[in-house]
């Protein structure tokens, strides 16, 4: 059917993000600065600043923050922040300080060798505060410590309305995402608070295409960021209808196809799975695809496809949750956004790749019409299941779309879920868990990992695919054991992927929602995860890798 999209398919809140931009150097930026961030370092004898090659300071800057530093006991372990006020960059060495600023110049050069160029030497301006941002021993940093360093500088600087940031002297792109979700601010719909961040964030660095990074960086932190929308709106305001509208809408401002099929159509095309989680609420279901198709396609260009869980909100149905933090049940649809970023991030990267979501959505509740343990239900491609455990529902509707998502002969299959809570178990609250076919699965693992979100690859062990079994049916829904409830659930959608697809579940139902305290650029609630491991795949898949 063609999409519904109405005037209210908005969320009733969304967080805010900065603007994000690139200067080759401070003389490049006009204007006074509220905050301006800079690298520190643990070195073999003390504390170390960027000098030589990286500086973006003046010598005579530099000496003198190291002196302020050293004098409050900075030590530029990592995580470590220090604030200072920002007259200290205007001040120039006292005459009988040739020692002390001897001293100071040998530590800010002792590493100028290990780093990235970047050049520059600014000229005189008023700087409110500097932030100096540790990052441990300059000989083991990653590109995941500068997003994390920019991240809890971003939160630092709180809603400053000019932040200039050093730490793209080692990677432009990493600072920028870092700074970006790290400045992240959702305040929901309260009535007397509004979503504020920083203004703008310059980062400075040494790059030829610095405007273009900071479009990609730009176009990167608003997917994560929408994603996190999603989970944190409350289920009042994310039902299954509304979702689909709000995605139809998002999808067509980035001129991607779309398709919704509502409970009728659902019905009469044989989404059993879909339905009957569905069937216990007064919000019925939803099934969402969506198209993008690069310009340049032809019958080489490889077709991804992407399904993500979308419970809108997840009672356990008759197999009734625990009362205690089930309002944290608003992030079970965490897989499906993380899906509606990845492929509006692809139409805004245009990424050589055609790329199909397939997107079930309901919502799991008790009623008397609900789903009951012992009912057998039929899925699309016409096997059962034997529903054991109603709180087991997310596979059930799971299968259903990879079933559908098969019939576009797609060359690889990614799907996403907050799926089990075997999953935080073994792999504890950040670490998502992959499966699947083994070389992808693997490949995934390994984009996970570099961006920072750290994806494991899990096995299928075969005696866990036994414990399927049912009497009456094709399939249960799970197993009679305790033991190995992630794989268990890997095998289940396993029996819905056509031969001959590589695939991949990844389960985030950790990953995806963070109800502790804020770290690095990662917020509390929603986190966005798995959006970039999923952008890093498919632009693997169409550079051929």
């Amino acid at each position: 059917m063609t999409a519904r999209t109405s005037p209210e398919a908005t969320l009733s809140a969304r967080g805010a993000l900065p603007k994000l931009q690139f200067a080759a150097s401070l003389d490049e930026i006009d204007g006074d600065i509220d905050t301006f961030i800079v690298p520190v370092f643990r070195g073999d004898s003390g504390l170390e600043l960027a000098g030589g090659p990286t500086r973006v300071l003046s010598s005579e800057q530099e000496i003198e923050l190291w002196k302020l530093l050293t004098s409050v006991g900075a030590q530029g372990n990592a995580g470590e922040i220090t604030t200072l006020p920002g007259a200290v960059l205007s001040t120039e060495p006292s005459a009988d300080s040739s020692q002390t600023a001897a001293d100071a110049q040998s530590q800010t050069d002792s590493h100028s060798e290990k780093a990235t160029a970047s050049g520059g030497h600014p000229t005189h301006r008023n700087i409110a505060k500097i932030l100096a941002v540790g990052l441990g021993d300059v000989e083991e940093i990653s590109d995941e410590d500068i997003r994390q360093a920019a991240g809890s500088a971003s939160r630092a600087a709180g809603t400053a309305a000019t932040v200039v940031s050093s730490l793209g002297i080692f990677n432009v792109e990493a600072a920028m995402v870092g700074h970006a979700l790290g400045a992240y601010a959702y305040t929901g719909q309260q009535t007397t608070t509004s979503a504020e961040t920083i203004g703008t964030i310059t980062v400075l660095g040494n790059t030829q295409d610095g405007g273009a990074t900071a479009k990609r960086a730009t176009s990167i932190a608003r997917a994560v960021c929408f994603a996190r929308d999603l989970v944190n709106a409350p289920a009042n305001d994310l039902y299954p209808a509304k979702y689909a509208e709000i995605v139809a809408s998002a999808a067509k401002a980035s001129d991607l196809e779309v398709d919704i099929l509502d409970e009728i159509e659902l019905e009469a095309q044989g989404y059993g799975g879909i339905i009957g989680v569905g069937r216990g609420s007064e919000n019925p279901p939803r099934l969402v695809r969506l198209t993008y198709t690069p310009h340049n396609a032809d019958d080489n260009t490889p077709t991804v496809a992407l399904v993500g869980k979308g419970i809108t909100f997840d009672t356990g149905g008759v197999s009734l949750k625990p009362a205690a933090n089930m309002w944290n049940m608003i992030s079970d649809m965490g897989g499906s956004a993380a899906v509606v970023a990845s492929i509006l991030l692809a139409s805004a990267l245009k990424i050589n790749a055609k790329v199909i979501a397939t997107i079930p959505m309901a919502e799991n509740m008790l009623s008397a019409s609900a789903i009951r343990p012992g009912d057998i239900l039929r899925h699309y491609d016409g096997q059962t299941t034997e529903v054991l455990n109603t709180d087991a529902e997310g596979r059930l509707i799971l299968a259903d779309a990879i079933a559908r998502a098969c019939e576009d002969k797609p060359d690889y299959l990614i799907e996403t879920a907050t799926l089990t809570g075997a999953q935080m178990v073994a792999l504890g609250n950040r670490t998502p868990g992959i499966m699947g076919s083994h070389a992808f699965r693997d490949k995934v693992a390994m984009h996970s990992q570099a961006v920072g979100e750290n994806g494991w690859p899990m096995p299928l062990p075969s005696e866990l695919n036994e414990a399927l079994k049912s009497d009456v049916a094709d399939m249960r829904n799970i197993s009679d054991s305790r033991w190995g409830g992630m794989s268990v659930a890997g095998h289940y959608l396993s029996r819905f992927v056509t031969e001959g697809v590589e695939w991949v579940h990844i389960d985030v139902a950790g990953p995806a929602y963070n109800d502790a305290s804020a770290y690095g650029y990662t917020p509390k609630r929603g986190t966005g995860v798995p959006v970039r491991t999923i952008l890093a795949t498919l632009e693997s898949i169409a550079n051929g890798g």
